[in-house]
């Protein structure tokens, strides 16, 4: 006789067989990069126009050169974004997101501007909720 609440049987329980390799887990990683801080910030402001390295390091505070190249790698891999190299002295390299990449962009760059927007919201939130910690 089965508990209160418990089935009898397995036939059916709602959860997916997990699948390592399905459309679950490829939008997870698809969402993982996309959405993480560097990628959110690089997609902005390429989102303007197509920038240099160093115009993308000096328009994302905090992010190191590593990371930097790490997170434009990616996105090119990707396909969101491209990668241009003029041979110059020294040479030029452009980043501008792809069409696919500016579909993405225009998303992003809402985000970015509904988080500038609610700064001081979720600051005095933060603020209000600290406050009532023991």
């Amino acid at each position: 006789m089965a508990e209160d609440g418990t089935f009898r049987s397995a036939t059916h329980t709602g959860v997916r067989d997990h699948d390592p390799h399905g459309q679950d887990c490829r939008v997870r990683e698809v969402l993982d990069r996309v959405a993480d801080k560097w990628s959110l910030l690089v997609m902005a402001l390429l989102a303007a126009g197509p920038r240099r390295y160093s115009e993308l390091r000096r328009g994302i505070d905090g992010i190191s050169q590593r990371m930097l190249t790490l997170t434009l790698r990616n996105l090119v891999r990707d396909g969101l974004v491209t990668r241009t190299v003029t041979p110059t002295t020294p040479p030029r390299v452009d980043y501008e997101l792809t069409e696919v990449g500016h579909g993405l962009g225009s998303e992003v760059s809402a985000l970015v501007r509904w988080a500038e927007g609610h700064l001081d919201y979720i600051a005095a939130a933060r603020a209000r909720y600290d406050a009532e910690q023991p």
